[in-house]
């Protein structure tokens, strides 16, 4: 227990110690009882005094450190207030409204310019204010404008969640005419600085220059609109006008005075005239429940027809700001135009299908008198020849009992004009059997020499009789042919190169060329010039240049072209006037050694082409192998086109408008694009290619990888035409 009340002053402490000190020493003086116990309690009485002492002094320093604590915390007070006023007068300069809350959203202070402008929230402006109570009554606020559709709470709670951001800045507007630019900052401790910004002159400045931009882009537009030729109106998202041209009025009758600024689509399109018929299955109802449509408008397109031709094309688009255009065209000329378009279309199908009946008929008639004249040939071929044959037997008579005298010569004369007579009606045959579409070809393999050798003890003779070195190179080769026709081509062929050659020499051999050997005449006779090498195929066409010594019927090269085109064996020629000419047939090789024979008699025609009808772009710059291949196509019912290289190929199927059914295509097409770039041209932009055969020399794998890939079929020169036939049944067969 204290003697002293620790809460008592210093100075009465001391006093209270020295009122105890007082009492006790008299209490030892004057006790009734002098023992040791008095002494004891004054001993007890000095030591307290020292310790009061101590104490006293201790109190004395305590006291003194309590009056430099003060005299610091005074001077410090007195710094921190100098302070405040210093950043108070500093935050009264700034020339924005400031304001600094807390980390606890609690307004710390702000100067008089914050919210100067909401004079009604001033007097509510004190410390310790939340920052959702300054937002709420700023909401409240007379002088706050807000936006369209905007409720004080609304507006409220858009700006405390805009409060979450770190960084914002948002302009408002305030009464009269003023905008202030709002934005704030995090302090590092957690707080916030907003500031309030006067950007009135800024944004009055700003909305002249965007008003006068939208003044220069409307003239800008209505003078767009103007020289437009079809008529325009703009909407906005209520349906009212606010922009169009002259020639909306003029295409629709509407009277000037109802196209004006707010005009609304609703009352346009009940004064649209009553000769305004709408078609394509909307009206006037259907027209206007598409315009007045909230959602996302799909383009509209539809006609509508105004008095008795004009027709009028309506275009309708929605635009991101929830208006619309409307666009109307003049089509009256267009559709006119595609009424006669479809008109003469009729008129020229029904024309096309005249004519079509008509060629038909006539082909039917052409087919018809092509077997009558066969027949015709056939028939005359066989009794003519009886009697021919007859007078020479009569003429060989008289010659012989006419020996030596000057009748045996006259006799000897008469007899040569029945044999030429005679190899006129063959070749007529021939050429008749040739042309027909029943011949039947016996193909299969024949040893070359079978046929070299019979004709070497033929021709020479004749090669003799005229003083000419005539050579036949034997072959062992096998080919693939009709033994008949193959005979009658190489026997032609040195017919013609003994007759036209005057002197020299007459070469004929074969050479292995691939998979084909090719049977090659030479002579070193005059040789034809290069424009008249596709005329010597013509019928009794002779290019004679010593007419008087020439007997040529002129039949033979006409029998071999045919020939060969319906064997599908290609024919080739070179020559030089006045060196000689060299005939090449390519055959192809069926094998060294004799193999066994197919005796079955093979068509000279694909018996599934006879009807089909197939259209064939054939390309091919050798004119020689084109025109066999065309004859031999045509007379296997194929319409051929025939084209020299990729350029005229193309422009042919321009002009033409046509699209064949098949593509035969050479590779090798000299200057321009190859076979396969051809085929990449005319099928391009088809979704469905054209079937097509390359047909080369080029045996390289690169080649045939490269058809493979494009589903091409690659046939090999010389060509086999039992291949192309397949090939060509194979496309007919498809389009059926």
């Amino acid at each position: 227990m204290s003697l002293v009340n620790p809460n008592d002053s210093l100075e009465r402490q001391n006093e209270k110690l020295l009122q105890i000190a007082q009492a006790l020493m008299k209490r030892v003086e004057y006790g009734a009882e002098q023992t040791g116990a008095a002494y004891a309690q004054f001993e007890r009485a000095a030591l307290l005094e020292k310790r009061v002492r101590e104490r006293t002094l201790e109190l004395e320093r305590t006291l003194n450190l309590l009056h430099e604590s003060n005299a610091q915390l005074s001077e410090a007070n007195a710094q921190a207030e100098a302070a405040r006023r210093n950043l108070a007068d500093a935050i009264e300069a700034v020339s924005e409204g400031f304001a600094l809350f807390d980390a606890d959203e609690r307004l710390v202070m702000c100067n008089t310019r914050f919210c100067m402008d909401f004079r009604d929230t001033t007097r509510d402006l004190s410390p310790g204010l939340a920052f959702e109570g300054y937002v709420a009554r700023v909401s409240r606020s007379a002088y706050l404008v807000l936006p369209d559709g905007e409720t004080p709470e609304s507006w409220s709670a858009r700006r405390i969640r805009r409060h979450q951001d770190r960084h914002v800045m948002f302009n408002v507007q305030v009464r009269p005419g003023r905008w202030l630019q709002v934005s704030e900052h995090r302090t590092t401790n957690g707080g916030t600085v907003v500031l309030q910004t006067d950007v009135t002159d800024l944004v009055r400045i700003e909305r002249a220059e965007r008003d006068r931009l939208r003044d220069k882009q409307a003239v800008m537009v209505r003078a767009t609109l103007d020289h437009l030729n079809q008529g325009v109106g703009i909407f906005d998202d209520q349906g009212r006008l606010v922009g169009w041209n002259g020639k909306l009025g003029a295409l629709l009758a509407l009277d000037a005075r109802r196209l004006q600024i707010g005009a609304s689509f609703a009352g346009l399109i009940e004064r649209l005239a009553l000769d305004v018929r709408f078609t394509q299955g909307i009206d006037r109802d259907g027209f206007q429940r598409w315009a007045m449509s909230r959602d996302h408008r799909a383009p509209i397109s539809f006609e509508v027809t105004r008095g008795e031709r004009t027709v009028l094309q309506v275009f309708g688009r929605g635009m991101p700001d929830g208006g619309f255009v409307v666009s109307v065209t003049d089509v009256t000329s267009e559709r006119e135009a595609a009424r006669r378009l479809f008109e003469m279309k009729e008129i020229l199908e029904q024309r096309v299908m005249e004519r079509t009946l008509e060629l038909e008929d006539a082909l039917s008639a052409a087919e018809r008198a092509n077997a009558s004249k066969s027949r015709f040939v056939a028939a005359a071929s066989h009794d003519l020849l009886q009697p021919l044959s007859a007078a020479k037997l009569y003429v060989s008579s008289l010659a012989d009992r006419c020996q030596g005298t000057a009748e045996h010569a006259v006799l000897e004369k008469a007899e040569s004009a029945l044999t030429s007579a005679e190899q006129i009606i063959d070749a007529l045959l021939d050429i008749s059997k040739l042309d027909s579409d029943g011949i039947h070809f016996n193909v299969r393999p024949v040893r070359m020499s079978e046929i070299l050798r019979p004709l070497n003890d033929e021709m020479s003779v004749l090669a003799e009789r005229k003083g000419l070195e005539l050579t036949i190179v034997d072959s062992n080769l096998i080919v693939e042919s009709d033994p008949t026709y193959l005979r009658r081509i190489v026997q032609n062929l040195l017919g013609n190169a003994i007759r036209y050659t005057m002197d020299g020499k007459v070469l004929v051999g074969v050479r292995r060329n691939g998979g084909s050997a090719r049977i090659e005449v030479w002579d070193t006779g005059p040789g034809i010039a290069e424009e008249d090498q596709n005329a010597i195929y013509e019928e009794f066409r002779r290019l004679d240049t010593k007419a008087s010594t020439n007997e040529g019927l002129g039949l033979g090269l006409a029998i071999v072209e045919r020939a060969c085109a319906r064997l599908g064996h290609p024919l080739g020629l070179w020559s030089e006037v006045g060196r000689g000419s060299c005939f090449m047939v390519n055959v192809p090789i069926a094998g060294h050694a004799p193999g066994t024979a197919d005796a079955r008699p093979r068509s000279a025609r694909p018996v599934k082409l006879s009807h089909a009808g197939l259209i064939a772009l054939m390309v091919e710059n050798d004119p020689t192998l084109r025109r066999a291949l065309s004859i031999m196509l045509e007379s296997w019912g194929v319409n051929v086109i025939e084209a020299e290289d990729a350029a005229s190929a193309l422009s042919l199927l321009d002009d033409l408008q046509l699209r064949p059914d098949v593509l035969l295509l050479d590779y090798q097409l000299g200057p321009g694009a190859n076979g396969i770039g051809l085929y990449h041209a005319i099928n391009d932009g088809v979704a469905r290619p054209l079937p097509c055969a390359v047909i080369s020399a080029d045996r390289s794998p690169q080649l045939r990888q490269d058809c493979k890939a494009l589903g091409i079929e690659l046939l090999a020169k010389p060509l086999d035409r039992h291949k192309l036939g397949r090939f060509l049944e194979e496309v007919a067969r498809e389009m059926n």
